[in-house]
């Protein structure tokens, strides 16, 4: 830290004067490290070096109005789901399918809409583990997902879920059945 001016007073009882030190941009240094403080940097920083994480750039996959920000994720990452332009008597669901298997999707998440109501809206999306929902691991999310615009005739949107977990995220994913 750089201080632009600091005054040091010493008044002398016997002489009644005053000195005055001029401190212009001297560092300030603290008296003592500490070692705690500094060992929990030096982790973070080891962490973020071997984790050198950079999210994919966004390329709007879209089916008419709809909009999904990637094609991959990885675990973590919320889904950016955007929604411009829906007509006024346009009207049904979006259903986020995750992957069963090679053929198969279960519904994960339905978001309906009504562009009577809202012809434009925002919407983000992050699956979680949860084992009231039966999503016990990341084998339930990783693979090709689909959203499928249910009441309208729009093609649906295609992207994947990696195994990899979005640094700092770790606990999260841990198998929770």
């Amino acid at each position: 830290m750089i201080i632009t001016m600091m005054v040091i007073m010493n008044q002398s009882e016997e002489t009644g004067s005053m000195e005055v030190e001029d401190a212009m941009d001297k560092e300030l240094v603290p008296v003592e490290e500490n070692a705690e403080v500094q060992e929990k940097l030096d982790e973070i920083e080891k962490i973020n070096l071997e984790n050198e994480y950079s999210p994919k750039e966004r390329e709007w996959l879209t089916s008419g109005p709809f909009q999904i920000d990637r094609s991959e994720y990885v675990l973590g990452e919320k889904i950016f789901l955007r929604i411009n332009g829906i007509s006024y008597d346009e009207k049904g669901q979006i259903v986020f399918l995750r992957p069963l298997n090679s053929s198969h999707y279960s519904v994960y998440w339905t978001i309906p809409f009504d562009g009577a109501e809202r012809p434009a809206f925002n919407y983000y999306l992050e699956p979680q583990l949860s084992k009231i929902k039966g999503y016990c691991s990341v084998e339930d999310f990783i693979g090709d997902w689909r959203v499928v615009f249910r009441g309208t005739d729009y093609p649906n949107l295609e992207f994947k879920i990696t195994e990899d977990i979005l640094p700092g995220e770790e606990d999260s994913y841990e198998s929770v059945c």
